[in-house]
């Protein structure tokens, strides 16, 4: 089974496939920061064909698509009590279904695309600008004359107009294009126009002349969306074991549901038995307290048992979703507890592959990542600023627009080239910003190798827990088998009036908990095994599921 994320500006796609193949990368994001290798773990054998799932998110406006109903739907509401068709389930099938409609997987496969728009935002600040501007002003201005000694009103208009194309290089240069034309009318002079054609060039020097660090905020902005795939994937991981751990819960649930109506059917052959004797004066009444007493405690146990069943049946129908089904749709789990126990890979193999495969690890380090860039972004904002400036254009005049723009080519032009100089006194603001740059990513650092320190203790602890319930397996089938026996003798024992109905009793209480503690030894280790895969961080590889992020990512 493969998932696969891939990114559009209007939906997120959960591709679930058999058999595996190839998974999508999740693009060149901090390619030029991190590292990222592949690691092979064994893999199930091929399956069923493919199927798409679509999470999208629809064209338009408001917080949920025109039409969609947010309501409860009949089937999931308390009151449903209607009789349904068992739904046969394999853990297998559960994992399905859950990777195909959980609801919570489903608002965590926009996470990916919301971290995506981010890095839209930041490589917009690269792309080109297109401006444009139209003015017309008009003046009434009084004047002395110093012909007639009089006050005279001049009336002047003036139009302009420009436009242009700017844009901002990584390397700290912007360039700009700008076209513009004049025209200036008054009643003291001849009509005018002038025509210009101009392109400036500014390059900054010091501050913000690094390329790395004009793109360190869209190297960040990539790193964050390959973090928020990786956080999907462990999310997609710690998912798959709730299926799984609360499938084989419901399985533990059931089969202690069954044992408990066998041994509540067995309490009361019992006391009729012993009721029998009582009549024919075979056994004191005394003995109908104690067997009464068994069959009372059977119900009580078999009462939980039935109420934890189906909460575990909840439990799961709410992580898999299935479609047309309800609280009350009926289960019927198709695999069974009894396994054949093998012993666990070795631990230091499985510390190994959770150093490298463990998502939350390698999201850490992406983290770290994006703080070393912060570091580079911020060490350029401690230098003043420096720039060239470099402005050429050419300008036609005349009496009229068109030979204004003829008149381009003549002489008339204008230059100018200099350098612009700015620093705040002491830069203290970006000093201290430097500072917790450095200061947070050694923090980082540090959480990186605390969560790996941790993961290894994850993992020795879930693979001691294997190593205990794979043991207590056979330990519990021995229990049984001599708890069976010691019934038997009691049950003949009685038959002959050897001994007692507590005795009796005394013993199918033993055997009901020799049972109990075996078929929870068989579902214990098998939860056990899941929890193990999901500590090392190989539980979607096993279970044949490529998700995005299944490469380690190395630091630098």
């Amino acid at each position: 089974m493969r998932v696969a994320i891939t990114r559009s500006s209007l939906a997120l796609t959960l591709v679930l496939t058999f058999p595996p193949v190839s998974g999508m990368e999740p693009g060149d994001a901090g390619r030029e920061q991190v590292e990222r290798r592949s690691v092979d773990v064994d893999r199930p054998e091929p399956g069923d064909p493919d199927l798409r799932l679509d999470a999208g998110i629809p064209p338009g406006t408001g917080v949920s698509p025109p039409g969609l109903d947010l309501r409860l739907p009949p089937e999931w509401q308390i009151t449903e009590t209607a009789a349904r068709e068992p739904l046969e389930l394999s853990v297998e099938n559960a994992v399905f279904l859950a990777l195909r409609n959980n609801r919570d997987l489903a608002v965590q496969q926009l996470e990916p695309l919301i971290a995506g728009t981010f890095e839209a935002v930041e490589r917009a600040e690269f792309d080109p600008v297109v401006f444009a501007e139209a003015a017309m002003g008009r003046d009434n201005v009084v004047r002395q004359s110093t012909d007639i000694q009089e006050e005279v009103d001049v009336a002047s208009r003036t139009e302009h107009v420009e436009g242009g194309i700017r844009q901002r290089l990584a390397t700290g240069t912007e360039l700009e294009l700008l076209i513009s034309s004049d025209h200036f009318d008054s009643d003291r002079t001849a009509e005018q126009f002038s025509s210009r054609v101009g392109v400036s060039l500014t390059q900054a020097l010091l501050r913000g002349a690094s390329r790395e660090s004009n793109l360190a905020r869209l190297r960040q902005a990539e790193l964050d969306t390959l973090a928020s795939v990786y956080e999907l994937r462990g999310f997609a991981e710690v998912l798959v074991a709730d299926v799984e751990l609360t499938y084989w819960d419901y399985v533990l649930a059931d089969s202690q549901t069954e044992i408990f109506e066998e041994a509540l059917a067995v309490a009361e052959k019992q006391l009729e038995e012993t009721m029998r004797r009582i009549e024919v004066g075979d056994r004191p009444e005394t003995e109908e307290t104690a067997a009464r007493a068994e069959v009372a405690l059977r119900r009580q146990g078999l009462i939980n048992a039935r109420n934890e069943r189906a909460r575990s049946r909840m439990s799961l129908l709410q992580l898999i979703n299935p479609p047309g089904a309800g609280w009350a749709a009926p289960v019927n789990a198709l695999d069974s507890p009894e396994i054949i126990a093998f012993p666990a890979d070795p631990v230091e193999d499985l510390i190994a592959l959770a150093q490298r495969l463990r998502a939350d690890l390698n999201e850490a380090r992406l983290r770290v990542q994006r703080g070393q860039l912060e570091v580079v972004r911020t060490r350029r904002g401690t230098l003043p600023r420096l720039d060239l400036f470099v402005t050429l254009g050419k300008t036609g005049y005349a009496d009229s627009f068109g030979s204004a723009w003829q008149d381009i080519d003549g002489g008339g032009y204008d230059f100018r080239a200099g350098l612009r100089l700015e620093s705040e006194l002491g830069r203290r603001a970006a000093r201290a910003e430097h500072e917790r740059a450095g200061l947070s990513r050694q923090q980082a650092l540090e959480a990186v190798a605390n969560l790996s320190h941790l993961a290894a203790l994850d993992v020795q602890l879930a693979w001691l827990e294997v190593e205990r319930t794979r043991e207590q397996i056979n330990a519990t089938v021995v229990t049984r088998e001599l708890q069976e026996e010691v019934l038997r003798a009691e049950q003949a024992r009685f038959r002959v009036g050897a001994t007692t109905a507590l005795a009796v009793a005394q013993a199918q209480r033993d055997l009901l908990e020799s049972q109990l503690e075996e078929v929870d030894a068989s579902v214990r280790y098998r939860q056990a095994l899941t929890e193990l895969h999901l500590q090392s961080g190989t539980l979607l590889v096993r279970r044949g599921i490529e998700a995005p992020g299944a490469e380690e990512v190395v630091l630098r």
